[in-house]
């Protein structure tokens, strides 16, 4: 037989999954006193079954604001078409727009803030970019933002030979211009043409929770993307750290048939 706590939370999570007749994204669940007194259990069980809440993503606690089921329709992190040329070379959007785009979701002002600073290379940019460890390196960090709550960070590393002087090296928040880093490498002569990108799911570090401000037990999704030009130059290595509950990663691609292109 399961402990109270648990009955408890179970009950409530069935509420906020049942969301027309139940808890909606942004309500307040009782005060634990209310639930106490409601007969739900003694204080010790609420607090139980609101931490099990909490650890799976459905609230969000803090003091001040009591405990409010959390917003659980996703942003699209989309895959391929995310880079499509058209949108940075011959427009004005940059990636991580063109997810608020396809997810219906609106961008301002202040939603992304960056640092820009000459470091070394540690060894997975060393590597990805031929360089020795230590060597120096642009790197570009952000910080995305959507309705105030942080959803990932991204920090760009390239070579200063590359983007000395241009855009990508200003301190200013926001994109760096129209089309963004890839609209401002074509105008330095280095025209994008393919990219790899690795992602895996692990713990976050307590400063990775506390700048996604990410409730406990969430899990961060890491991602490793290197982009070329055509003549295989490495023109930037990026890792990203998205808040694993505030994206739905979606592809949409041509299957290939290798017999066809051997004929």
């Amino acid at each position: 037989m399961a402990p109270k706590w648990r009955e408890l939370a179970d009950r409530i999570a069935e509420r906020i999954r049942q969301e027309e007749h139940g808890y909606a994204p942004g309500d307040r669940l009782p005060q634990i006193r209310d639930l106490v007194d409601a007969g739900e259990g003694s204080k010790s069980t609420v607090h139980q079954a609101y931490k099990a809440l909490e650890t799976e993503g459905l609230v969000i606690s803090s003091r001040g604001h009591g405990t409010v089921v959390r917003e659980r329709k996703p942003l699209k992190r989309i895959g391929i078409e995310r880079y499509d040329k058209v949108k940075w070379r011959d427009g004005d959007e940059v990636a991580f727009i063109a997810d608020r785009v396809a997810s219906g979701r609106g961008y301002k002002r202040g939603d992304q803030t960056q640092t820009v600073e000459l470091i070394e290379a540690s060894t997975p940019v060393a590597e990805a970019h031929g360089l020795p460890v230590g060597a120096p390196v642009y790197a570009r960090a952000r910080l995305v933002k959507e309705g105030g709550q942080p959803t990932h960070s991204l920090t760009s590393y390239y070579r200063p030979e590359h983007v000395e002087g241009t855009r990508l090296v200003d301190t200013t928040p926001g994109p760096a211009g129209r089309g963004g880093g890839y609209r401002v490498l074509y105008d330095a002569g280095y025209e994008i043409d393919h990219m790899k990108e690795r992602i895996f799911a692990r713990v976050a570090t307590a400063e990775e929770a506390q700048l996604l401000q990410l409730p406990p037990g969430e899990p961060v999704v890491e991602l490793h993307r290197t982009t070329w030009t055509a003549n295989g130059t490495v023109v930037e290595f990026a890792i990203g750290v998205h808040a694993a509950s505030r994206f739905a990663w979606e592809y949409e691609f041509d299957v290939p048939d290798s017999a066809k292109e051997a004929q």
